[in-house]
């Protein structure tokens, strides 16, 4: 198992960037996809982003294609996901997540607690 903490949320207007980190800990970090998920205001969670172990693959969302990157760090065990030009419906709480790389985006099992992201109007 791998223990996930992230940070980087917070209250931004509509334009404005954040940068989420994700802390990773525990397993080892290369063998795990890592992703991204996002939970608005009494909607389901979604995926947002995610990356393969290496970074040689990644998915991003319909909705947020062109404004968020994801990338990691395999030697500081951390995974990124860099958020430009914020739209109100971008808020939600996001959470980062793992899972062993098997070749596909699914079956993520370890999750962080959460950081909240606001995007005023």
């Amino acid at each position: 198992q791998v223990q996930l903490v992230e940070s980087g949320g917070g209250l931004v207007q509509a334009g404005g960037s954040l940068r989420l980190s994700c802390a990773a800990s525990g397993r080892t970090f290369n063998n795990y996809a890592m992703g991204w998920f996002r939970q608005p205001p009494g909607e389901e969670r979604e995926i947002v982003a995610a990356i393969s172990w290496s970074g040689d693959s990644t998915y991003y969302t319909d909705s947020v294609k062109g404004r968020f990157t994801i990338w990691r760090d395999n030697a500081k065990t951390t995974v990124y996901l860099q958020m430009n030009s914020l739209k109100p419906e971008d808020t939600a709480v996001y959470y980062c997540a793992a899972t062993i790389d098997s070749g596909y985006f699914d079956n993520f099992d370890n999750w962080g607690q959460g950081t909240q992201v606001t995007v005023s109007p």
